[in-house]
């Protein structure tokens, strides 16, 4: 039967809210031992252990005493250790034990009471283990002479029933019944006449038996005095007295006064007050003047300790009748208890991505006081990321109602005040300090959008050149950045190898030398990444100029100073101040202020005669050229650039100073220093004997071919081809005298003994045109007409006489 209510109790329960679903209830015996089996919880909560493990199961009361333990491996409720009734619930009628059965994940509550049954452990106790009456031998058969009744702290049938005189005696008997309000009362009662002669005392125990199996008994030794007439007893003036006091009454305070007359006169109408507690009640907080029968407070009240006392006056007259009354004292509640909050479950700290509505902490308020003083509200100071929900009874769960941020919020502090309804009210705080965990939520950012860094070429190796920077919004790992080179989109390794980044500190490094003039700047991507899971990366340029250094030297493009002997410049000798010879013409691989060049005369044979321009690198005459000036002139021009410290470079240049380009001979009676023309006469004869050697060979060529040809050529005709013209005149060409090239047919005469010939004028030739074959290369050949050339003394006005010895120092082009 029992089973099947509980059933239906389950029922209802998970067919109505949390807050109104019916408690699951059971009943054990006090004093059972501890792990006695009370019930079969989960079972009846339809809960199997494996939700038990899951979701946290726990026992939650409101006290905070755990007087029963929760097995979660079988689901069975328990006893956790001894219970004593009458110390948890006093003399109630019902013992009842509530608390919940607390869930987590989700949150679920199932209230639970378990009624402690009551056992015969406790026997009935009288006040005082001797009592003494002095009762008047006049009294009448039927005389009552109060007693105290004993306690008896158990309840129901376990209370007491009844009570005897041991040994029997034919003079008193024991009344047990309703006297006072319902209440029951024990008396002794005279059966017979009293005869102090016969006996002057007499004693007996009276005997309170309780109704438990087996019964248990308490006993107390009643003495009889037998006095002389004392006819009338003590009489109150109310049955019962109660009275009201505040708990905060001040100490000494008159609680109300009792009242006994006595219509004896003399002693025996003198009247002594005496104060008795109940039983269980032994540090009393009352005392009563003997005289007056003012009851005052000896101690501080406390109605959540004892909101009731329940006091026996007797008034005793000097005759020795006495009379007992009832004083009940109600303790009147005062605001005097704040709310207090328990905290059942606490999660701290919280990741930052939790979603709103999740449960931060479930805690409880309480107040002992009572009515509206017991009544309390809660509140939490102004927040807007969190809230309070009621949950069930005097429950409330902190929830989230708003994303989290740690980057803008890394801790919250929140103060839950709950106040009550007293006037004034009083309230307490409890503060909860949730920390928001990290989440891998930030990615690295750095500190600039692109940097630019400068490392000068010739550098050496693994020199460090900047750094870049990154941070990061998290924390610990999530915060930790390393870097790396990041490669091109489609590259599965960086672009320039001679670039590294520490992975660590950002440093970056050039890890070989740089030729500025191979690589002026190059780009990487550099990559920092953080150490969450997933990792988060940011990117970011990094652009690396090289600068240049002064590590290269001018180059002279012109004259040429390949080694060969330099070529002469011809100089009219009438040429005035200012007349161009020549320019150098040099270059610098370098750039900026190191490129920057500038020309000066270094060495000459005549150094006033020659200047050279700084900027410009042109040689010209300073002054006209005079007689006593040598024909051969060398110089020699530094090139020098801006660099720090400059580099240099020298280029070498010859001049001629001739009365006619027609006459190029080189005068042996100039002065010259020795060493001048004895390295000149060397070069001379070595010219000379080449292009005499070169002449021959071509004469010799000509003839044999025109021999083959053309019978009626005369054997004194020369062919010159174009390609020895072109070599031979290189410098005429260049001052202007042959702007074209051309083949000329010369003719000598057998009378031509000053060695001379003219160059004369293009005519047009009587005979049909021969070609002569103009070298370009050696896979080439090109023709030209030859025209005849004569021998006569007379030339035309365009044609230049050159000697024989002049005209091996020329060149055709």
């Amino acid at each position: 039967m029992a089973l099947a209510r509980q059933v239906l109790c389950l029922s209802a329960f998970l067919s109505l809210p949390l807050a109104l679903a019916e408690p699951i209830r059971y009943s054990v015996a006090e004093e059972a031992e501890s792990g006695s089996l009370v019930g079969k919880l989960a079972e009846d909560a339809g809960l199997t252990p494996a939700q038990l493990s899951a979701r946290r199961a726990r026992l939650v009361s409101e006290d905070g005493r755990q007087h029963f333990r929760f097995e979660r491996a079988s689901g069975r409720l328990v006893v956790a250790g001894r219970l004593d009734r009458e110390e948890l619930c006093g003399q109630a009628a019902t013992c009842m034990l509530p608390f919940e059965l607390l869930l987590s994940s989700p949150l679920q509550f199932f209230r639970v009471e378990v009624t402690l049954d009551d056992i015969n452990d406790n026997s009935p106790v009288f006040r005082e283990d001797r009592v003494t009456f002095k009762i008047p031998e006049t009294s009448d058969p039927g005389s009552r002479f109060p007693l105290e009744v004993a306690r008896d702290l158990d309840t129901g049938s376990n209370n007491i029933q009844d009570y005897s005189i041991s040994p029997q005696n034919e003079y008193f008997s024991v009344s047990y019944g309703n006297r006072i309000t319902g209440k029951k009362s024990l008396e002794l009662v005279l059966e017979k006449p009293l005869d102090r002669e016969e006996h002057a005392e007499m004693g007996f125990s009276v005997i309170a038996l309780d109704g438990g199996s087996p019964p248990r008994s308490g006993t107390t030794y009643v003495k009889i005095l037998i006095l002389d007439a004392n006819d009338n007893a003590p009489i109150f003036t109310q049955e019962e007295y109660i009275g009201q006091v505040p708990e905060n009454m001040p100490e000494g305070s008159v609680v109300l006064t009792v009242l006994a007359t006595d219509q004896d006169a003399g002693i025996n109408g003198e009247i002594s007050y005496q104060l008795n507690e109940a039983v269980g009640q032994s540090d009393s907080a009352f005392v009563i003047d003997p005289i007056t029968g003012e009851i005052k407070i000896t101690k501080p009240l406390d109605f959540e300790e004892a909101n009731s006392y329940e006091l026996s006056v007797r008034a005793t007259d000097g005759g020795g009748l006495s009379a007992i009354c009832k004083v009940l004292v109600e303790v009147v509640d005062v605001n005097d208890n704040a709310p207090e909050l328990v905290v059942s479950s606490f999660s701290s700290p919280i990741p930052e991505n939790t979603v709103p509505g999740t449960v931060v902490a479930l805690f409880s308020v309480r107040d002992r006081d009572s009515g509206a003083n017991g009544k309390i509200s809660c509140a939490l100071e102004d927040q807007l990321s969190f809230s309070l929900r009621p949950a069930y009874k005097n429950y409330y769960e902190l929830v989230t109602v708003s994303a989290l941020d740690r980057e803008e919020t890394p801790q919250y502090i929140l103060s839950v005040t709950a106040a009550d309804a007293g006037s004034p009210p009083l309230t307490s705080t409890q503060t909860f300090t949730v920390d928001i965990s990290d989440v891998n939520d930030n990615a690295p950012v750095f500190n600039q959008t692109s940097y630019t860094m400068y490392v000068r070429e010739n550098n050496v190796p693994t020199v460090f050149v900047g750094a870049v920077s990154a941070g990061d919004a998290d924390v610990g790992l999530n915060a930790k950045v390393t870097y790396s080179l990041a490669p091109e989109q489609g590259a599965e390794r960086p672009s320039c190898s001679c670039i590294s980044v520490n992975s660590e500190n950002g440093h970056v490094f050039v890890l070989r030398p740089l030729d500025y003039e191979h690589l002026r700047q190059t780009e990487v991507t550099v990559s920092a990444s953080d150490a969450g899971s997933s990792p988060l990366r940011a990117n970011v340029t990094v652009r690396l100029v090289v600068l240049d250094e002064n590590d290269n030297a001018p180059l002279v493009l012109y004259p040429a100073q390949d080694g060969s002997p330099a070529s002469s410049e011809l100089v009219p000798v009438w040429a005035e101040a200012g007349y161009l010879i020549g320019k150098v013409v040099a270059v610098d691989a370098d750039s900026g202020q190191n490129s920057w060049l500038s020309y000066h005369l270094l060495r000459a044979t005549d150094p006033g005669l020659f200047s050279v321009a700084v900027q410009s690198g042109e040689v010209r005459l300073r002054r006209p050229v005079t007689e006593r000036d040598s024909v051969k002139q060398k110089l020699v021009v530094l090139v020098r650039d801006n660099g720090k410290p400059p580099l240099s470079a020298t280029a070498a240049l010859s001049a001629l100073l001739l009365k006619d380009f027609s006459d190029v001979r080189l005068p042996h009676s100039s002065p010259a220093p020795e060493d001048q023309d004895g390295s000149l006469t060397t070069y001379l004869i070595i010219s000379l004997v080449f292009v005499s050697l070169l002449f021959l060979i071509s004469m010799a060529v000509f003839v044999a071919r025109k021999a083959c040809r053309r019978k009626e050529l005369e054997a004194g005709h020369v062919l010159y081809g174009a390609d020895n013209l072109q070599s031979g005149l290189a410098d005429a060409a260049t001052a202007g005298t042959l702007p074209r090239a051309y083949c000329y047919e010369i003719s000598l005469t057998t009378g031509s003994g000053n060695s001379e010939f003219k160059f004369l004028r293009p005519i047009l030739p009587s005979l049909p045109p021969q070609h002569c074959a103009l070298g370009q290369g050696p896979d080439e050949e090109q023709d030209f007409p030859c025209v005849p050339v004569s021998t006569e003394d007379t030339a035309p006005d365009n044609a230049g006489t050159l000697s024989a010895g002049q005209f091996s120092a020329l060149s055709f082009d």
